[in-house]
């Protein structure tokens, strides 16, 4: 590779739990440049994550936003700005607007979101973990369960927290601004989803102009967690095809 040829930063925007990457799902990247966060707490605002990771990415200036399920409505709300820097961008399990269409779910939303204490770890987390199984959870480099996605709540996640970003995930809506995305794009989605669906993909690829999809076989939503290397796969080789010079694992 040409020494004159930087590798971009690669930085990873967490999903609703807000808890950073952990080091075994940035490991399948290698030596490429690497940069993760945890989200911050109570914010209730997409706009508003977006303004917190354009300034974790401030002192870069070559840089690829791979975000996950809420992470990935982050990257989109920052990417829609187009902001210095930007190469690509990497959306997996994600959504432009809010992709729950009935009002009576969005209704219970909102009130799973207010609650505190028992209320919330007995009931709402464990409501929330079930949404997020698929039955291929346990076949990946890392088996996942309903038990570990809980557990990753109970740890990472106040309810309070969790109640904002059920409102910033209510309030979202970048579908009319899909447009303005500027760089290539990797909408990535496990083969089942029941949290957000097939049509939330259709949307994001229909309205960003150099978008293509990879559907993953046999992966759900927690994707990230349970198949880390197959994930990493497919964003590495999204990466080798649309940026010049790109290798995976490769080092600046």
């Amino acid at each position: 590779m040409n020494t004159s040829e930087k590798i971009p930063t690669l930085v990873f925007v967490p999903c609703f739990s807000g808890a950073p990457w952990s080091a075994e799902q940035l490991a399948p990247y290698g030596d490429a440049p690497q940069r993760t966060l945890r989200l911050p707490e109570g914010i209730d605002d997409m706009e508003h994550y977006a303004d917190y990771v354009e300034k974790v990415v401030a002192d870069l200036d070559d840089w690829v936003l791979v975000g996950d399920s809420f992470g990935a409505n982050i990257a989109l709300a920052l990417a829609t700005r187009c902001p210095k820097g930007l190469r690509s961008l990497v959306l997996s399990g994600g959504f432009a607007a809010n992709p729950v269409d009935s009002k009576p779910w969005k209704a219970l939303m909102r009130v799973i979101g207010k609650a505190r204490g028992p209320l919330y770890t007995q009931l709402t987390l464990r409501a929330h973990a079930h949404r997020l199984a698929s039955p291929f959870d346990g076949e990946g480099q890392v088996p996942w369960s309903e038990a570990r996605s809980r557990e990753l709540f109970l740890v990472n996640t106040p309810a309070a927290s969790f109640g904002a970003r059920v409102q910033a995930s209510l309030m979202a809506d970048y579908v009319d601004a899909l447009g303005r995305v500027q760089v290539p794009t990797l909408i990535l989605s496990p083969s089942h989803d029941v949290l957000i669906g097939e049509n939330a993909s259709k949307i994001m690829l229909e309205g960003i102009p150099d978008a293509r999809e990879v559907v993953l076989p046999r992966t759900g939503h927690m994707f990230r967690f349970s198949h880390p290397v197959t994930y990493a796969t497919a964003v590495e080789d999204f990466l080798a095809a649309a940026l010049p010079g790109f290798r995976a694992g490769a080092s600046a």
